[in-house]
C-alpha cells in the first residue's frame, strides 16, 4: 500500500510539474513551417525562436509543426496541424512560413475555434485575395518590385539572356506569374532576351530527387543554347542548389532566389559547411562569399545577405509577440497595425540589410490591402557587394503590369 502511495504521489508530482512548466510562458506562439528539404531557413528560423523563447514542451512560447513535404496532396494533413494549435488555450500568434495552399482553411478552421489568435501568413502561395479574407497579416516578397530589380541587377552585372524556370502550379499564383510577366517585359525594355524554361514539380511524382536531377542535367544544355552571359532564376527552392552548383561550374549569372538567402542552395551546392556559425549570418555570408569566391562565381551570383524564409519566421514571431505584449489581439489588431512598426522589427532582425516594401495592391480593383504587406532586401552579389537596389525606383508601369 506504501509503495502504491508513493508512485501515485511521484506521478501526481509529476503532473504539477508539468502543468506548472506548461503554464510558465504568459502565451504561447505557433509557427508551422516545411521540412529541411524543402524550406530550410523557414525552419531555421522558428528553432531560432525557441533557442531565444523556449518549446512550448520545456514551459517555453514556441510551438513549432512541419507541413509534409508532399503538401499538395496531403493538403488535409497540413490543415489539421494549423487547426490543432487553437486547442492549446494559452496560444495567442498562429504564424505559417511558408503559407502554402491549405493555410487559409486552417486558419478558417483556428478562427471558428478562438477569435483573439492573431493570424500570420508568412510568403502566401494562395491567391492574395483568398488568404487575405482570413489572415490578420499576410506577407510576401516583393514580387512585384523584383520582377523589374532582378531584371535591372542582370542589366546591371552583364547579362544578354535570361532564363525563367518554373512549372503550371507556381504559374498558377497570382505574384509569381505576374512576376514573370514583368520579367519578360523588363527584359524587352532593358535589351535583354527572356526565355522560359519548364522543370518538374518537386510536389509531383518525380519528387524532390528527380526535379533536382532534372535541372542538373538541363543548365549545361541552356547555357551552350543561350550563352555564358545568361542570368538563371526559378521559383523553387529545390531547384536552387542544382541551379547554384552548374551556374558555379559552367557560367552565367544568378542574382537572387525566390526565397533569397546565402544558406537557399550555395552550402549544399559549393560544399559549405556551415555548423560553427549557425544563425550568425553576416559570418554565414563571409563563407558563402569564400566559396562562392573559390569556385569562381565572384560577380556572377547573389542573394539577400539575410535568409528571407528565416526572417520571416523569426520577425513574424518577434511582431506577433510584439503585438501581444501591448494588448493587442485578433480583435483590434487592424486598427493598430502600422507598417512601420513591422519594418521596424525585420530592420532589428537583419542588421546592417537595407528593406523596402509597399501594400499589395489588387491589379483587378485598384483597392489598396492593409493587411498585406509586400517586402524586398537590397540584392548582394558575392565578390561585389550590396548593388544598391533598394533605392532603384520602380517605373510606375510594372506596379500594375498584369
Amino acid at each position: 500500500m506504501k509503495k502504491f502511495v508513493v508512485i501515485l504521489l511521484g506521478i501526481l508530482v509529476l503532473a504539477a510539474m508539468t502543468s506548472a512548466a506548461f503554464a510558465a510562458a504568459a502565451f504561447h506562439i505557433g509557427i508551422c513551417t516545411g521540412t529541411v528539404s524543402q524550406s530550410e531557413d523557414d525552419l531555421r528560423g522558428a528553432e531560432a525562436m525557441i533557442a531565444k523563447y523556449g518549446d512550448v514542451s520545456d514551459g517555453g512560447m514556441i510551438k513549432h509543426l512541419t507541413y509534409p513535404d508532399n503538401f499538395m496532396q496531403e493538403m488535409e494533413t497540413t490543415i489539421s496541424q494549423i487547426a490543432s494549435l487553437a486547442d492549446d488555450p494559452l496560444m495567442k500568434v498562429v504564424i505559417v512560413n511558408q503559407a502554402i495552399p491549405g493555410t487559409t482553411e486552417g486558419f478558417r478552421r483556428v478562427r471558428e475555434k478562438r477569435d483573439d489568435i492573431l493570424l500570420f501568413a508568412g510568403e502566401a502561395h494562395e491567391d492574395p485575395g483568398v488568404i487575405e479574407s482570413i489572415a490578420d497579416l499576410t506577407v510576401n516578397a516583393d514580387n512585384i518590385a523584383r520582377g523589374y530589380l532582378i531584371i535591372a541587377a542582370a542589366k546591371k552585372l552583364g547579362a544578354t539572356d535570361f532564363v525563367h524556370i518554373s512549372f503550371p502550379r507556381h504559374m498558377s499564383y497570382e505574384l509569381l506569374s505576374r512576376r514573370r510577366n514583368i520579367m519578360e517585359e523588363a527584359c524587352k525594355d532593358l535589351g535583354i532576351k527572356f526565355h522560359f524554361e519548364t522543370a518538374p514539380d518537386p510536389t509531383s511524382d518525380v519528387g524532390v530527387a528527380g526535379a533536382q536531377q532534372f535541372v542538373l542535367e538541363k543548365v549545361p544544355a541552356w547555357l551552350e543554347k543561350y550563352g555564358d552571359k545568361t542570368a538563371f532564376f526559378c521559383t523553387n527552392d529545390a531547384h536552387t542548389e542544382p541551379l547554384l552548383k552548374r551556374i558555379a561550374e559552367g557560367g552565367g549569372f544568378f542574382i537572387e532566389a525566390d526565397l533569397p538567402s546565402p544558406l537557399m542552395g550555395y552550402p549544399g551546392a559549393l560544399g559549405v559547411e556551415l555548423a560553427d556559425v549557425k544563425g550568425d549570418f553576416p559570418a554565414i555570408l563571409k563563407k558563402v562569399e569564400q566559396a562562392v569566391i573559390d569556385h569562381g562565381g565572384s560577380g556572377r551570383m547573389g542573394t539577400w545577405a539575410y535568409s528571407y524564409g528565416y526572417t520571416n519566421s523569426v520577425a513574424l514571431a518577434e511582431f506577433g509577440h510584439k503585438m501581444v505584449s501591448a494588448g493587442v489581439d485578433a480583435k483590434n489588431f487592424a486598427r493598430n497595425f502600422k507598417p512601420q512598426d513591422l519594418f521596424d522589427v525585420y530592420s532589428n532582425a537583419t542588421p546592417g540589410a537595407e528593406w523596402n516594401g509597399n501594400y499589395y495592391t489588387d491589379i483587378q480593383t485598384g483597392v489598396v490591402k492593409k493587411n498585406h504587406v509586400l517586402l524586398y532586401q537590397d540584392t548582394y552579389i558575392f565578390g561585389k557587394g550590396y548593388l544598391d537596389m533598394t533605392s532603384v525606383e520602380v517605373p510606375e508601369k510594372y506596379l500594375t503590369f498584369k
